[in-house]
């Protein structure tokens, strides 16, 4: 009998025998993607989730928030105990040859006196946009004069917070292929490997993180080859191109595993995720500061951020950094909208390890 089918199947037609090649080997390499996914999950199933967030005090100023008081709220409010914070060329370097670290060195100082830690971004790509985020003076230059002035920085950056008891990593640069998103001015292999190499002569007792281009599909390939590799996850966002609406990203949890898990097996390097959506993503011609609350909450609402949490908690990976905390902060002071910001502190309340 199974001759007979065998026999048959070859004498059909090509669309036909393509079709169901097609269709099983689409099967294997799903079956494939979940097996690795499961061993993830068992390998790391003893792990603690760790919750963070991304803190930017220009993104909070732009809401009309105190920095301040916003970081004291994220800190011993909500109860978040890993930040993500940023050290924008164009903050520290403002008059060329002039560094002036004011803008970071109070939020250092907060984390130290609350026993927060941190993972310090660095390079000239870093979080929010425009993400190259370089002073004016600089813009002008050709690469060969606008980067060792980078690399000072980056070398000042180091050498002021590596021995800060906060620090817990360095974020170098921020999904640095990234060339549909941003304004930035170059994308050069060398130029990040020269980064990292200089990080790590600079501090050897901190680990650097590098963070994959892509929200969905890849994985790394080539040098350099950091500490820890940093990956986004964004589930609904406004498709300006194609249907003019929002739209769900349709990823379950394990594929993230399957991602986390195959590039730990083959570049033998942690998996975390640095950049979990959990703010609105409005449609052009909104303002993140002005828009009507029914228009935010269409693709990110208190019960949207409760399931995105769990999203997160679900794709294995243990350490997790939101991204929108300040967007909660300015709902709670200014929209008379606490909801998203009581639901971040169930969650956080949820998974504290300390």
């Amino acid at each position: 009998m199974l001759r007979v089918r065998y026999t048959k199947f070859w004498r059909a037609g090509l669309i036909h025998k393509t079709v169901t090649l097609f269709c099983l080997s689409v099967l294997v390499f799903i079956t494939f993607m979940y097996g690795v996914a499961q061993w993830y999950f068992f390998k790391h199933r003893n792990a603690p989730v760790q919750l963070g967030a991304t803190y930017i005090p220009d993104y909070a100023e732009s809401f009309g928030l105190d920095t301040e008081k916003t970081l004291d709220a994220i800190i011993y409010d909500l109860g978040v105990k890993r930040l993500r914070l940023v050290s924008y060329w164009e903050n520290g370097e403002p008059i060329e040859g002039k560094y002036d670290f004011t803008f970071l060195d109070w939020q250092v100082k907060k984390a130290e006196a609350a026993g927060a830690k941190i993972s310090l971004s660095i390079g000239l790509r870093q979080p929010r946009w425009p993400e190259c985020h370089w002073p004016a003076w600089a813009q002008e230059m050709p690469r060969s004069q606008w980067q060792p002035r980078l690399l000072n920085y980056i070398r000042a950056t180091v050498e002021r917070y590596k021995d800060s008891p906060a620090l817990e990593s360095w974020q170098l640069e921020n999904e640095y292929f990234l060339k549909a998103f941003g304004k930035c001015p170059d994308f050069s292999r060398d130029r990040l490997v020269e980064e990292f190499n200089l990080v790590k002569r600079l501090d050897m007792n901190h680990p650097i993180v590098v963070s994959m281009s892509n929200n969905a599909i890849g994985t790394p390939l080539y040098a350099p080859t950091p500490d820890e590799w940093a990956i986004s996850i964004y589930k609904r966002v406004w498709d300006k191109t194609i249907t003019k609406r929002y739209f769900e990203y349709p990823i379950p949890a394990w594929y993230y595993a399957f991602r986390a898990g195959f590039t730990e097996a083959t570049r033998g390097r942690n998996v975390f995720a640095h950049e979990l959506q959990a703010e609105a993503w409005l449609p052009n011609g909104y303002n993140m500061r002005t828009a009507p609350i029914d228009e935010y909450y269409k693709s990110m609402n208190p019960e949207r951020l409760a399931h995105r949490f769990e999203y997160g908690v679900a794709t294995g990976m243990k350490k997790i950094d939101l991204w929108g905390v300040e967007w909660w902060f300015y709902m709670k002071e200014k929209r008379n909208a606490p909801e998203l910001w009581n639901v971040a502190k169930e969650k956080f309340a949820k998974y504290k390890t300390d």
